[in-house]
């Protein structure tokens, strides 16, 4: 069975360890190319975008895919529009697997905003020291704020133009732990952390640290994601692939 996996995030990476030693799976896992050097991976790889979803469709039916697996970054809005509307047209099961979001517990000081301009504007009119951790893309929105420090910390380093004037770059890749963002935050003095709602447990650590710290936290929310059955756990998406292997018609 020839499943695409529309990757790029760690449940990608470890839906990915789990099929290589499928033999009845032969699986190909499909990244972005928006990080300059991608973690190596123990199935086939493509990089690149499909050209939308006419792309996409062309592509499902030139590899012969029988099932597609959107285990893209929760935040990848477009990605998933464009598989949920190929697949419909290709007729190819199609299922996501994401983290869930993290939820606020007793001790969070959260405000919870639309997009990176609506969390630019939260910050405020008073200068203000913030650990900025929304991924490269988004990072020229906060140029509309320039009266704050900004501490940035990315994967790969965002283009020039797109930083705020005043501002650190820290290039860094998780996972991290609850004491070194302690540390990160006492040690660059921060006064509120910029990040999004991605869920997952290998960047938790900052939203515990800053728990901890008594630090507010401007929180970017996830987009609705297309209709699709969302699976949180692994082992329900080799469910869904055995289910649909099984119901594949035989050549």
């Amino acid at each position: 069975m020839r499943v695409l996996i529309l990757g790029g995030t760690t449940e990608a990476s470890r839906l990915a360890r789990l099929v290589a030693g499928r033999s009845d799976l032969a699986p190909v896992l499909s990244l972005a190319g928006r990080t300059e050097a991608p973690a190596r991976q123990p199935i086939p790889t493509r990089s690149g975008g499909f050209g939308g979803v006419a792309g996409l469709v062309a592509y499902l039916r030139a590899e012969a895919i029988e099932a597609v697996v959107d285990a893209t970054h929760p935040f990848a809005a477009v990605m998933s529009r464009h598989a949920a509307e190929a697949c419909r047209i290709a007729d190819v099961p199609l299922c996501a697997h994401s983290r869930p979001p993290w939820q606020r517990v007793p001790g969070d000081r959260w405000t919870e905003v639309a997009d990176n301009a609506a969390a630019a504007a939260a910050l405020g009119t008073e200068a203000r020291r913030v650990l900025l951790t929304i991924g490269r893309l988004g990072v020229a929105d906060f140029r509309a704020a320039p009266q704050h420090h900004y501490v940035i910390r990315s994967i790969d380093p965002p283009p020039a133009e797109d930083l705020p004037p005043d501002s650190r770059l820290i290039l860094d890749r998780g996972p991290f732990d609850e004491a070194g963002e302690t540390a990160l935050m006492r040690g660059e003095r921060i006064d509120v952390l910029v990040t999004k709602n991605s869920g997952g447990a290998a960047t938790y650590p900052k939203i515990a640290a800053a728990r901890r710290l008594g630090l507010p936290v401007l929180l970017v929310t996830p987009p609705a994601r297309p209709d699709m059955p969302l699976l949180t756990d692994p082992d329900a998406v080799l469910a869904f692939l055995d289910r649909h292997r099984r119901a594949a018609p035989r050549g």
